[in-house]
């Protein structure tokens, strides 16, 4: 018992999100456990009575060894798992279709829907070796292993990944998504609480691969806007060289931002031509698609 005392620092994050999101995921979670619990309970409860009941010392129990059949308990065994599993199969066509990363969200938390005037901030992702890569398009910044947005505010995530099979995931904020090279995928999410809260790398892609953690801030409006002019007074810009720069493997980089951004990189980075002179893979398509080399 004593050594459980050491769990009282823990923070069970999934538990206790900070995002409309990730709370609908660990409500689907919860249910979904209780429900099969309803199960594994008394199975666990009727194998201790059982045990103890039909015990040899006990030469009061009933015995009766042509007992095979019983309608009532057939009933009970079959009709039980099945109810949970319509339940289960119910509750997760609904929440894969409301929960799906690239439906746009409908609502700022329950009782709150997005207003309609409302924009997303767009965030360009881009998982390198071994560190994170997040573009602000609409404000023209790049930051390394930083991640900031306001609160109540719809967020867009488009993930990519410079080199091997990644996967971002912030737990307070929404489930983990695979990041690809050469492919984007999405994520829609929205932050309701302020606070910071880690970010990482849930899928393995070598020896820097345990460090690529981030901090995401969930701040206030002013307070973004604060960050965003400290990203911009710091200076510097992330050009296409810049970038060939950054992607080279490296372990432990510390956060640091960028004031200016090529509009055009993270199209080049998701159709593999930020080098100058090579083909990029929409015009590669467009060749195919014509039948010749």
């Amino acid at each position: 018992m004593p050594p459980l005392g050491l769990l009282c620092a823990c923070h069970a994050v999934v538990l206790d999100p900070a995002g409309d999101v990730a709370a609908q995921q660990r409500d689907l979670l919860v249910s979904s456990t209780l429900l099969m619990l309803l199960v594994i309970v008394p199975v666990m409860i009727l194998t201790v009575v059982f045990a103890w009941k039909y015990r040899a010392s006990n030469k009061g129990a009933p015995y009766d060894p042509d007992w095979d059949h019983s309608i009532f308990l057939e009933l009970v065994i079959w009709s039980a798992p099945l109810l949970i599993i319509i339940f289960l199969g119910a509750i997760t066509w609904v929440g894969t279709h409301v929960l799906d990363p690239y439906r746009a969200i409908g609502r700022i938390k329950e009782g709150k829907p997005v207003p309609a005037d409302a924009k997303a901030l767009e965030i360009e992702v881009v998982a390198l070796d071994w560190k994170w890569l997040f573009i602000y398009p609409q404000l023209g910044i790049a930051t390394v292993n930083e991640l900031a947005a306001p609160v109540d505010r719809p967020i867009e995530f488009r993930i990519t990944s410079e080199s091997v099979m990644n996967s971002l995931y912030i737990p307070a904020l929404a489930g983990q998504i695979y990041a690809m090279p050469g492919m984007q995928t999405t994520l829609n999410a929205v932050a309701n609480k302020t606070g910071d809260f880690q970010g990482f790398s849930a899928n393995y892609s070598g020896a820097g691969f345990s460090g690529m953690h981030f901090v995401f801030h969930a701040v206030p409006d002013a307070d973004f806007g604060a960050w965003v002019a400290r990203i911009k007074a710091g200076g510097g810009a992330l050009q296409r060289s810049d970038y060939l720069d950054l992607e080279r493997p490296s372990i432990g980089d510390q956060p640091r931002g960028f004031a200016a951004v090529d509009p055009g990189l993270y199209r080049a980075i998701l159709d593999r031509c930020v080098e100058a002179g090579k083909m990029c893979k929409r015009d590669m398509r467009v060749i195919d698609a014509g039948g010749r080399l």
